[in-house]
């Protein structure tokens, strides 16, 4: 539970923040106020001043079963007492196979795969072009508006917000070319609630074809990556329907339907991977963070065929592509989740969620909508609920009001106004209620203030 010794931040955490200033350079990101972890176990986090916080991140969703989970431990711990790195290029190692076949089996689509592994997701974004384009002779790639898909230079054209991914940055990578994504809410013609989600995705799909057919065209078209739902974007799920058209509309075209699943995966959503519940079956797929629960590790997984166009040493995940310790703990954290007992409290702790979610809609009408899938939750504020302008002074409040009351969490969507709930799956029911009471305490506040 939350415990608070000091005003946050505290002084060793401020004086940390002091040392952060000289030596790291202000592009590398820091969210929050000073929140510095000594350690870390289930939802609490240690800062250094011994300040007990309850996380609510998960660590941009990576630690989905919680902080330090013993399973994984252990098998790190087992892991590294016998190789740290020899380089899979090198001399291959068990773990790497053994992932690569547990992934290839566990994935959508009852088809032969094969899965190659890097280190950061967008290192696997970046893999995942070159196999389009290489599977399929052609150049362009069409990705989605509110998309992120990473920072490295493939990844970060990829991405639609320019402030602060792409600010500065330019020229970004050729052959790239952005479609709506349908987000109801602000889906044009909706109401107060948004647009009907079937007449989103007709209309988007609509704008897709247009764009395919007429200022690209199919032939040239190497794949198409969406992430079904919506990261940094702000958390918003792909209508189901609208899926199975981008998936029929490639299948028909020989365009590799790419599913960019690495803030998704591994729980989140209920499910081991968010196209379960949205009945998608991607040619590829990429994961990453809640993979190895911590350790860096990600994933392209797709159809065998395609996976083994590139000739030999054309793919790669850099000099640690596929650490066996890192293969260790992703091997652990899908063993937790094989027999489903933690997918199903995710779904009971969705519920849950949402539950709470939309009374505090129906109660503060600084909210505008609310909206996930399983245990993938936001939280969009609006100055006004008719016009839906977006009010990011209300969400800038709602973290530091929920910060300095202990309770850790994030922002996220494209016009800085919405707040990400993402707790651990694993997270005991009174650490939930607690927080929620937090963030209850902040929203009157936030409301009262807006009188």
């Amino acid at each position: 539970m939350i415990k608070l010794k000091t005003k946050l931040p505290g002084p060793k955490n401020r004086a940390m923040m002091a040392e952060r200033k000289k030596h790291v350079p202000r592009g590398v990101a820091h969210w929050l106020p000073p929140v510095f972890v000594a350690k870390a176990h289930g939802a609490i986090v240690e800062d250094v001043d011994g300040n007990h916080l309850m996380d609510w991140t998960c660590g941009f969703a990576v630690v989905n079963l919680g902080h330090t989970p013993e399973p994984v431990v252990r098998a790190i711990q087992k892991q590294a007492e016998r190789i740290l790195h020899p380089g899979f290029f090198v001399t291959p190692y068990e773990p790497y196979l053994e992932l690569a076949e547990r992934l290839c089996n566990a994935t959508p689509g009852d088809f032969p795969k094969k899965a190659m592994f890097a280190t950061s997701g967008a290192e696997a974004v970046e893999n995942a072009v070159k196999i389009c384009r290489a599977a399929t002779g052609r150049p362009a790639i069409v990705c989605f508006s509110h998309a992120y898909h990473g920072r490295t230079y493939m990844a970060m054209t990829l991405t639609d917000k320019a402030k602060p991914f792409k600010r500065g940055f330019a020229p970004f990578c050729p052959e790239v070319y952005r479609a709506p994504f349908p987000y109801p809410y602000r889906w044009p013609g909706g109401g107060e609630e948004g647009a009907d989600p079937d007449v989103v995705a007709e209309e988007c799909f609509r704008h897709f074809e247009d764009l395919v057919v007429t200022s690209i065209t199919p032939e040239k078209v190497a794949g198409v990556i969406i992430e079904p739902v919506l990261g940094e974007g702000g958390y918003v799920p792909a209508p189901k329907k609208f899926l199975k058209k981008l998936q029929a509309f490639c299948r028909k075209h020989g365009i590799v339907f790419a599913a960019d699943e690495i803030q998704t995966g591994f729980g989140r959503t209920g499910a081991l991977f968010a196209c379960e519940p949205l009945e998608a079956e991607p040619d590829m797929m990429i994961l990453s963070k809640g993979l190895a629960s911590g350790m860096p590790i990600s994933c392209v997984v797709g159809r065998a065929e395609i996976m083994d166009v590139p000739d030999v040493d054309c793919l790669g995940g850099g000099t640690y592509g596929g650490n066996p310790v890192a293969c260790a703990s992703a091997l652990a954290v899908l063993d937790m989740l094989e027999d489903g007992t933690l997918l199903r409290q995710a779904r009971e702790f969705g519920k849950t969620l949402e539950k709470k979610l939309r009374y505090f809609k129906d109660n503060y009408p600084v909210i505008g909508n609310v909206r996930g899938l399983g245990a993938m939750w936001g939280i969009e504020f609006v100055e006004d609920r008719t016009t839906k302008e977006p009010d990011d002074e209300a969400c800038e409040e709602m973290l530091t009001g929920c910060y300095k009351r202990g309770l850790v969490i994030l922002p996220a969507g494209t016009y800085d106004n919405l707040v990400r709930l993402v707790p651990p799956i694993t997270i005991e029911p009174k650490q939930f209620e607690q927080g929620f009471e937090i963030a209850e305490t902040v929203l009157k506040s936030i409301q009262k203030s807006r009188k």
